[in-house]
């Protein structure tokens, strides 16, 4: 089969077309014929040397895919070759083929493409995990999410305000800010040109937020704390700017705030399964109604790997990109 490869860890120029054997599914595994795979920042550090995969997954770049079941693992249940899923991965997604857990698979939806479905469970399984699981996010709460124009922020953006939640977020351009919007933002900042600290302090009276999710780190991480009302939650779980910080952590003290973290790769499967189970259960009826779906920017095809991460790099995308296979 064809899979992307590296030659070393570098640029996009690293990254070329090779041939592996198809894996074979262990007991309570699937082997799904790819027909599309999502391309995220992680597959970008990794790339680079900076995400080396879990022990046990794949040195192949891809954490999320779609297609159609082909073989079946001894105890593999509820579901039949010929099945159409997406489904999380902890590596393997750019090639032809792909194994991936029985149960991080999710049917796709009738109202779906396969390159739509590629797009869905890296993102979802993430936003979902870190604001509903870890931070218990509330209706009628004010949340704060950075990069809106990102596939963490597009599906932020939607899950916050489809649960009731008052959305603020940030973004680079000002055509992001109006398409940030259109999806559910209450309110998107040109953070190339306004200080979002002001603006929130502005917006909300000096109250703050409750939740910001923030995958963009550096100086944001001080602001964010500035901006935090008493007893809210930081989520952390992207440093695009810098992970070494200096703040003021007598502020997170006597505001009492709660920070947390998270990486989805090293989750446990059981883990995995709780959020499949949750995203089938509550996300996917609002999937099949079009209240919330995958904002898919532009496909490649496979062999133009390194043009998706160039696109993905010079920040043109809004929403997610996906390769074809």
């Amino acid at each position: 089969m064809k899979v992307i490869e590296i030659k070393k860890h570098g640029g996009p120029e690293v990254l070329y077309v090779g041939n592996r054997p198809i894996p074979k599914p262990k007991e309570n595994e699937v082997l799904i014929k790819v027909k599309a795979a999502g391309v995220n920042r992680p597959d970008i550090l990794q790339r680079e040397g900076g995400y080396p995969p879990p022990k046990d997954a794949s040195d192949v770049l891809g954490l999320e895919i779609s297609g159609i079941v082909v073989e079946l693992g001894k105890k593999t249940k509820k579901i039949k070759v010929g099945d159409k899923v997406c489904a999380l991965v902890s590596g393997g997604g750019y090639a032809e083929y792909c194994i991936a857990p029985s149960t991080q698979c999710i049917p796709i939806p009738n109202n779906l493409s396969f390159e739509e479905a590629s797009v869905i469970p890296e993102t979802f399984f993430t936003v979902w995990f870190n604001l509903f699981i870890r931070s218990k996010i509330k209706k009628g709460k004010k949340i704060l999410i950075h990069g809106g124009s990102s596939g963490i922020g597009t599906t932020a953006i939607q899950f916050a305000k489809y649960f009731g939640l008052e959305v603020f977020t940030t973004t680079r351009s000002d055509i992001k800010v109006k398409k940030c919007k259109k999806i559910g933002a209450n309110y998107a900042i040109n953070a190339k040109k306004n200080d979002f600290e002001i603006f929130i302090k502005k917006k909300t009276k000096n109250t703050g937020v409750d939740f910001i999710l923030d995958i963009v780190g550096g100086n944001y991480v001080q602001k964010n704390i500035n901006i935090l009302k008493r007893n809210g939650t930081l989520i952390n779980i992207g440093w695009l700017t810098g992970s070494v910080v200096n703040v003021n952590l007598l502020m997170i003290m006597l505001k009492r705030l709660l920070i947390t973290g998270s990486t989805l790769r090293i989750g446990s499967l059981e883990e995995k399964e709780k959020i499949a189970k949750d995203l089938k259960r509550n996300i996917w009826p609002l999937i099949k109604k079009n209240k919330i779906k995958p904002i898919l920017c532009k496909t490649f095809p496979l062999s133009k790997v390194k043009n998706a991460h160039i696109y993905i790099e010079k920040g043109l995308h809004f929403g997610k990109i996906a390769l074809t296979i």
